[in-house]
């Protein structure tokens, strides 16, 4: 039977928080940025920095747990049409039919 792929909600979610974050900021340098003086505008400039090089490490680590999810749908997949040939063959036809008689209706 198909195995359950593991979900890791907390990475997507800490992923949206840094992108709201680094929109935030930049936002905040864009409309502060020219009362900004020396070091004010250095310490806005660094804290926009790892803000954005944190939201780049969540969306480097999202994306590997994508790919991931991905190659092991496709290896569950891949498995399941090597035991059930004919269920696969079938339900391919299903499809091909249902989509056929959507695409001869208009």
């Amino acid at each position: 039977m198909m195995e359950k792929i593991p979900t890791q909600t907390g990475t997507r979610e800490q992923l949206l928080s840094d992108l709201k974050n680094v929109i935030q900021d930049a936002e905040a340098w864009l409309r502060n940025g020219g009362q900004l003086t020396g070091d004010e505008l250095l310490a806005a400039k660094e804290k926009f920095e790892q803000t954005l090089s944190a939201a780049k490490e969540g969306l480097a680590d999202y994306q590997h747990t994508v790919v991931e999810k991905t190659r092991e749908a496709a290896r569950v997949t891949d498995e399941y049409v090597h035991d059930h040939p004919w269920k696969s063959v079938g339900l391919g036809a299903a499809v091909g039919i249902v989509i056929g008689m959507l695409i001869a209706r208009r």
